[in-house]
């Protein structure tokens, strides 16, 4: 600890967001950045408590006390060699990660955790601009090949693992480029792609193998695949997403959420969507519903597109509000009200209100009837869902984005075909060494535990390179 005062004479400093009338414009990254001496004052705030709930609440168990340290020293080699030492991705999870580390920082009983997560993408920065970031292949190779499906967070950090071992290790995408969620499902003022195609670079370089548009189990034989491969991991996300089922949801103008950012961020790419398969908000109204960060990143694409109005709908009561990082749950994550970049850009935030059905006109969406609804336990002490008489309500809408979450990983083609065990909510099961119940395949990240966070993925994806690497040797 460089500074045993450091949090009582240092306030927390954020890096701030650009201006708001000149990021809803373009689709560059919202969250400016804190120059170095600040960053390694913030470091510093860090008070290397006795028990540091921070990595505890850590879903990569990030050695956050120590890496804090070499930072406000200066040590900035030392802090991304720290970091990497159990995350391969930090300047993705230090923009996008909901921080939970920071929720669960003793400070956050005086509403002032420290930076970490800006910390972390600032310490990933400076390694890249300084050179200490630069391909390391492995010294030798073991000859043993290992085929990864799906290039999600969980998929690159299984590959990265494998690759450091030494062995061979090809990663099959069935998009048109690397990535998966990161790629195509993260709006850009979120996560830039040149940070992806950055670290992609360096895995290029060190051996790993990517083929595009391979989709395993429809243009690639799953059982040939398994057949030539020494072992196999799974990474295909849970990308069944839930659907509501009620009247009208035939109509045109109904989507799901991840094709419409999907579509987005393809075209920030420079490729063109056909018309008759275009999603577009510029002068709709636009309901989403589901109040999550998919949902808000919804909100924010559809300012840029230049909606008339936007409204995200949730189901569930408001959350409480709370000042600052304050956290009434501490050190757990707290259930508190978030209000992100997008929501600032505007938008009205409805809670406990439940979609009765869509309205139409000549085959397109014009509308929704809504009604509010109250959570209630039942006999059980289950919570359950009741309508309030005389609450319905008519909201106009052109467009409505389906952001209810995911429910399992695709079914056909791999699952079904190697006829692995599933659970009952359709997660492929695996025993503790993440094996399926084909003994040469496993499973990593969402298709395993079900829809979660990029860093838990990214956790997930160490975790089962650790095991196919052990049932290599």
């Amino acid at each position: 600890m460089g500074d045993p005062r450091g949090f009582l004479n240092i306030e927390r400093k954020e890096a701030g967001n650009r201006p708001l009338q000149d990021r809803i414009h373009d689709f560059g990254e919202v969250e400016q950045t804190l120059n170095s001496a600040d960053r390694k004052l913030q470091a510093g705030r860090c008070m290397d408590c006795g028990i540091p709930f921070c990595h505890w609440a850590c879903p990569v168990i990030n050695v956050i006390p120590e890496w804090q340290d070499e930072l406000h020293k200066g040590e900035w080699k030392k802090a991304i060699d720290l970091l990497h030492s159990t995350n391969n991705f930090p300047e993705f999870t230090g923009r996008i990660c909901p921080a939970p580390c920071e929720y669960a920082c003793v400070l956050t009983i005086d509403k002032s955790p420290v930076t970490i997560r800006e910390n972390e993408a600032a310490i990933t920065e400076m390694a890249f601009r300084e050179g200490y970031i630069k391909p390391q292949p492995p010294v030798r190779r073991t000859g043993k090949m290992v085929a990864v499906i799906g290039s999600g967070p969980a998929g690159l950090a299984c590959a990265d693992q494998l690759n450091k071992e030494g062995h061979l290790v090809t990663v099959y995408e069935k998009e048109d480029a690397i990535g998966g969620l990161l790629r195509y499902g993260i709006p850009d003022f979120k996560l830039n792609k040149d940070l992806v195609d950055r670290r992609l670079q360096v895995l290029i370089e060190e051996g790993i193998d990517f083929q595009t548009g391979m989709e395993v189990g429809n243009n690639l034989n799953i059982k040939e695949l398994v057949e030539h491969y020494d072992a196999v991991c799974i990474a295909i996300g849970a990308e069944d997403p839930r659907d509501l089922p009620v009247n009208g949801r035939e109509l045109e103008g109904i989507h799901f959420a991840m094709d419409y950012l999907r579509q987005q961020n393809k075209t920030n790419q420079g490729q063109d969507i056909a018309y008759d398969y275009l999603i577009h908000a510029r002068d709709k109204n636009v309901v989403v519903l589901g109040g999550g960060d998919t949902g808000s990143d919804c909100v924010g694409t559809a300012v840029r597109q230049g909606a008339k109005s936007i409204t995200q709908i949730e189901i569930l009561p408001k959350p409480r509000v709370v000042n600052g990082k304050e956290n009434p749950e501490w050190p757990y994550m707290g259930k508190v009200l978030k209000t992100t970049t997008s929501h600032e850009e505007g938008c009205e935030r409805l809670w406990s209100f439940s979609t009765r059905k869509f309205l139409g006109e000549m085959r397109a969406v014009t509308g929704l009837e809504l009604v509010e609804v109250e959570w209630v336990k039942d006999e059980s002490g289950r919570m359950d869902m009741k309508e309030i008489p005389g609450t319905e309500k008519i909201l106009e809408a052109e467009l409505v984005l389906l952001s209810l979450g995911f429910l399992n990983p695709v079914q056909k083609g791999i699952i079904d075909k190697l006829e692995l065990n599933v659970n009952n909510r359709k997660n492929i099961v695996t025993d503790n060494h993440f094996q399926t119940s084909h003994p040469k395949v496993f499973a990593a990240g969402d298709a395993r535990n079900g829809a979660s966070l990029v860093v838990t993925a990214i956790y997930s994806g160490r975790q089962a390179a650790e095991n196919i690497h052990k049932f290599l040797s």
